[in-house]
């Protein structure tokens, strides 16, 4: 870990929080390691303890690391089951990487979105996709759509606790799966509040062979 807070991403996100007074908890940096370092798995915390930049700000720091790893279009689908969060999720995002420093664009796509920003993002996709689970399966449904997640790096599946053993949960496993079959590499992260069956929570999100993480937020 302490080779990871000299690298190039760890000081430009430490940085950016310092400057908002903040200093990232322990959970925080050992997501973002750990991304970096090839994980998947479950962030576990309250809300308000910064569940979303713990994974959100794993992708960044990745890239700022490693920018030749990643290539033109999408890199991260968000999933929440919440539609009317889905703006509040991706304005600050967008916030951040503008404050960052990054070109990059956080898109919404579920039932709110317009027709007119549904085709801008088919013709081209922003970095950043928040959605819900049923508008994933639609864009699994699109026309040639192989080509949205060919560079994608990770799908981050936030309050995993309230789909967790519901149809939609069930969906959003089905839509992990076929993503999988395009961008074999891809890292899973889910994003939930303390809940009992943790194991069980992390085997039916990532019930693949894959390096998987376990990394619990600050409660006190």
């Amino acid at each position: 870990m302490s080779a990871f807070e000299h690298t190039n991403g760890f000081k430009v996100i430490q940085q950016w929080m310092a400057e908002k007074g903040n200093t990232p908890f322990k959970f925080q940096t050992d997501t973002w390691w750990k991304f970096g370092n090839g994980y998947s798995g479950m962030v576990i915390a309250p809300t308000g303890f910064g569940k979303t930049y713990s994974v959100f700000l794993a992708l960044i720091t990745d890239f700022l690391n490693h920018p030749e790893k990643f290539k033109k279009g999408l890199k991260m689908i968000w999933i929440t089951p919440l539609r009317s969060l889905s703006k509040d999720i991706a304005k600050a995002m967008e916030e951040a990487i503008n404050e960052i420093g990054l070109d990059w664009t956080v898109g919404v796509r579920n039932g709110d979105t317009d027709p007119k920003t549904r085709q801008q993002q088919v013709k081209n996709m922003p970095e950043i996709l928040v959605v819900t689970p049923e508008s994933l399966h639609l864009l699994l449904g699109q026309k040639n759509h192989v080509r949205f997640f060919q560079n994608l790096h990770c799908i981050a599946v936030d309050e995993w606790h309230e789909l967790l053993g519901s149809k939609r949960g069930v969906m959003v496993e089905l839509g992990i799966s076929q993503v999988r079959k395009y961008a074999p590499t891809l890292k899973i992260w889910g994003i939930t509040a303390t809940i009992g069956n943790l194991e069980e929570a992390m085997d039916v999100l990532i019930p693949y062979d894959v390096k998987k993480s376990e990394d619990h937020g600050q409660t006190t």
